[in-house]
């Protein structure tokens, strides 16, 4: 499943195509994902503007005039494409599809004012694409309870500390809980705990605040080198552009 780093560098790639442009139609092919798409979805994008791409956790937010945003999530298998009609004259270094895919499993196009296509393809159909208010959206069941972003201010080692205080519960464990810590997976909280010299294994509460603030340094360092990167591409996962990212080269721990 993508982490935070796959997620944002997605993210990073659809803004320049997204932000601060109309959507003037949407092609959904099938009635669902993971869960029912909502009523009336492609009427109801379709004229919207993209104020805002952002992320929350996993979660895409597009922003949209209107009051409403639209909340995309990849699933297992799910990939965010970029396709223009001028793809052949880019410029090097602009986003475009590059790599072949199985377009039967191409569930949603957005396409935007000036012709360039978002592509939902998504093999496995655990993704969601939801609409929901947007000053609504820290009370929705897919984002509600969830804990501080860790590359924002409020993820410190005093916050950590305290929330690690006291349980007993493995360290890897605790991190994986997405109302302590939003946006970690198994592949960062393992790379993390190795450079921060933590067993996975430890109960959470025994560590000193000198290594939660370690663990605390060393996700941040991991996180933003995978962003970096491009994230990892194990499986399914490709950058809106259509490339492999390659923080996976740089693993320590994971899968070994």
């Amino acid at each position: 499943m993508p982490e935070l780093p796959e997620v944002e560098t997605v993210r990073r790639g659809l803004q320049p195509v997204m932000e601060g442009r109309r959507i003037a139609a949407v092609e959904l092919r099938r009635p669902d994902l993971r869960r029912p798409l909502p009523e009336r979805l492609a009427e109801r994008l379709t004229g919207r503007t993209v104020l805002a791409l952002r992320r929350r956790s996993k979660y895409l937010l597009a922003d949209l005039s209107g009051g409403e945003t639209l909340i995309l999530h990849l699933g297992m298998s799910g990939r965010l494409i970029i396709e223009r009609p001028d793809a052949d004259a880019l410029m090097p270094g602009a986003f475009h599809h590059a790599a072949e895919r199985d377009t039967r499993h191409d569930h949603a196009i957005f396409t935007m004012e000036d012709g360039t296509c978002i592509v939902f393809n998504d093999v496995r159909r655990f993704g969601v694409i939801d609409l929901a208010p947007t000053a609504a959206l820290d009370g929705h069941p897919l984002l509600a309870g969830l804990g501080p972003e860790p590359l924002g201010n409020a993820f410190s080692a005093e916050f950590l500390g305290d929330r690690l205080k006291g349980r007993r519960s493995p360290v890897k464990a605790v991190l994986l809980d997405q109302g302590v810590v939003a946006g970690l997976g198994n592949i960062y909280v393992c790379e993390a705990l190795w450079r921060a010299h933590v067993s996975p294994f430890r109960p959470a509460g025994d560590l000193s605040a000198e290594e939660v603030a370690r663990l605390v340094d060393a996700i941040r360092t991991v996180l933003n080198e995978a962003i970096a990167a491009g994230g990892s591409s194990l499986r399914d996962y490709r950058q809106a552009s259509g490339e492999l990212g390659y923080f996976q080269h740089s693993f320590a721990v994971y899968g070994r």
